[in-house]
């Protein structure tokens, strides 16, 4: 018998007026454990706890406009091009969320409420702290994508192969039913890397900010190899992806800054 990992028959549940969406709630469900490990591990650190959920109230509504901008605004042709449907640009719940807007404008917004006053440690140790909740979150947000039936990659016939509805298919697939299933990929890539950040925290203690510019690396390491599978349109440059390039960007940003902190290996200055 083939084996195949199904797409959900309902993304979303309603109760009345009133309807859940599943990406939704795997956004909210990721973001309170991001919260209760970051608090955790920021109390671990000897700093107030409460200073994570002060500036969550404002970083957290940031970075869901930013990721939400910097999807639109990286697919202008499915909201603004011929047949494109602009008002689709608010639908934050039928997926769409571009985690570089996400993690550039929720961090700016942290960074300027965290500095607006006296704090109980330093920004780089702030960060430090939610990093590995983060990655969490986001391997959390994934699995929305699923109930989405988006994000997938090219087809397969591996036993983990996604089953896609013949009406989500891609132009030029539609005479195959199972694809890679990225979402899935990425989520797991998330929760691994989560658990090596926790694991060296202790090792980069004396280089606040080390542990964000790690999950900064090992992010991207991750995300340019899904990107390479995907089959959803993108727009491209040399080549490759948009997304591929930051993640790449990225990736050796973060390896150089970690390298002149001189402490990739537990080396300390």
């Amino acid at each position: 018998m083939e084996s195949f990992i199904p797409t959900p028959t309902h993304s979303a549940l309603a109760f009345g007026p009133f309807t859940l969406h599943y990406y939704a709630l795997c956004i909210l469900v990721g973001v309170i454990v991001a919260l209760i490990i970051g608090r955790s591990r920021y109390t671990q650190m000897g700093a107030d706890p409460d200073e994570i959920t002060d500036i969550a109230i404002f970083a957290i509504p940031a970075g869901i406009v930013g990721g939400r901008l910097y999807h639109v605004l990286t697919s202008p042709q499915r909201y603004f091009g011929k047949d494109g449907h602009p008002l689709d640009a608010i639908k934050i719940w039928d997926g769409g969320m571009g985690i570089w807007g996400a993690i550039a404008l929720g961090t700016l917004v942290a960074y300027l409420v965290f500095r607006s006053h006296a704090r109980s440690a330093s920004f780089a140790t702030f960060a430090d702290a939610l990093a590995p909740g983060l990655l969490l979150a986001q391997g959390i947000g994934r699995i929305g994508n699923w109930f989405n039936g988006e994000l997938f990659g090219g087809p397969t016939k591996l036993p983990w192969g996604l089953e896609i509805p013949q009406p989500l298919r891609p132009p030029g697939f539609e005479s195959f039913s199972t694809f890679h299933p990225t979402f899935l990929y990425e989520a797991l890539w998330c929760f691994l890397c989560a658990g090596v950040l926790i694991y060296l925290t202790p090792r980069f203690k004396t280089r606040p900010g080390n542990i964000f510019y790690a999950y900064i690396a090992l992010y991207c390491l991750g995300r340019s190899g899904t990107e390479y599978l995907r089959i959803d349109a993108a727009e491209h440059i040399f080549g490759l992806r948009l997304n591929q390039w930051v993640s790449l960007l990225g990736l050796i940003s973060a390896v150089f800054t970690l390298s002149r902190r001189k402490e990739i290996r537990g080396e300390v200055d």
